[in-house]
């Protein structure tokens, strides 16, 4: 089998449960079956970033261990005042930030 890279858009208002539940635990059990390059999270989905978010930090160590690139749009950020409450890894740009990132090394980008 050959495993795909792939990014994830995480946009949809179930983005925390679809992370919490289903993508995080796979890639924690190394049952994911894909090679996940980069998440990028907008709208409200940047709450999920916050420093000390149980989710965060699962994240975090995912990102630290794996290299996985996280990163929060920036216009959702500062509208919401949270560009000092992310945790370390998550990078804070607009789209052609993560493209920059990703797109040369995904095969598919998928959102959530």
């Amino acid at each position: 089998m050959v495993v795909k890279r792939i990014a994830y858009i995480v946009e949809s208002n179930l983005g925390s449960y679809i992370l919490g539940q289903m993508i995080i635990p796979q890639l924690e059990e190394n049952r994911h079956n894909a090679e996940v390059i980069g998440m990028f999270f907008i709208h409200d989905n940047v709450y999920i970033l916050m420093k000390d978010n149980p989710l965060a930090e699962r994240l975090s160590k995912l990102s630290r261990e794996r290299g996985i690139y996280l990163q929060a749009c920036d216009q959702c950020v500062y509208m919401r005042n949270l560009a000092d409450k992310l945790i370390e890894e998550a990078k804070i740009g607009c789209f052609p930030d993560f493209y920059a990132k990703i797109l040369d090394i995904v095969d598919m980008i998928i959102t959530i």
